[in-house]
């Protein structure tokens, strides 16, 4: 098996992830996860194909890829991950990369030597205007629960509490979402009541 590049795990729990963004404009301690083991079986099955494929390799930062590809029921990647909450804000130092079996390397370090590589600092590796303005555009779908798109918030995943809370709020948004989208359609169009 060949080497992945954006593979990785979160060292407390050693549960997998995706790297989105291996650091962020201004916060280069910090980067954008995607945590795979909870994404429904359509979605993780639809990024890992992509992870492993070619435009996945050749992508710098995989939420290049990610902004470029469809899921199958044809929603953009990185907006739909971002919509539902499942890009996931954790410092450089709580990740380790794990582009092989039996080989890891923490990604700050890994940020380092990049870094080094390149005659550049840690804070130039970011892509600056990919995250603000991508994960910034309203919604593709714009109803009054989605015309805001809020800022990412960091969670610690290390803590079973923060992370269960992070969850749980995210779950109340989608649920308030679903609930205007239904409200919308029902504007739209009036469910038919049965004859009895």
């Amino acid at each position: 098996m060949s080497e992945l590049k954006h593979v990785g795990r979160v060292i407390a729990t050693n549960k997998k992830c995706l790297v989105a963004y291996r650091t962020l404009p201004g916060d280069a301690n910090f980067c954008l996860i995607v945590p795979t083991e909870n994404l429904p079986d359509i979605y993780h099955d639809a990024i890992i194909n992509l992870a492993e494929s070619q435009t996945g390799q050749d992508a710098y930062e995989f939420a290049e890829a990610l902004d470029r590809t469809q899921f199958p029921d044809g929603g953009n990647m990185l907006r739909g991950l971002h919509a539902t909450g499942r890009l996931v804000k954790v410092p450089t130092n709580s990740i380790e990369m794990v582009p092989a079996p039996g080989t890891a390397i923490v990604l700050s370090e890994l940020n380092q030597i990049i870094a080094e590589q390149r005659g550049m600092t840690v804070d130039s590796l970011s892509i600056k205007e990919s995250l603000t303005e991508k994960l910034s555009e309203k919604p593709v779908v714009e109803s009054k629960a989605t015309a805001t798109v809020e800022t990412v918030q960091a969670v610690d995943l290390t803590d079973p509490v923060a992370t269960a809370k992070h969850y749980r709020s995210q779950a109340d948004k989608l649920a308030k979402e679903a609930a205007n989208f239904r409200r919308l359609a029902e504007e739209l169009v009036p469910t038919k009541k049965k004859a009895e």
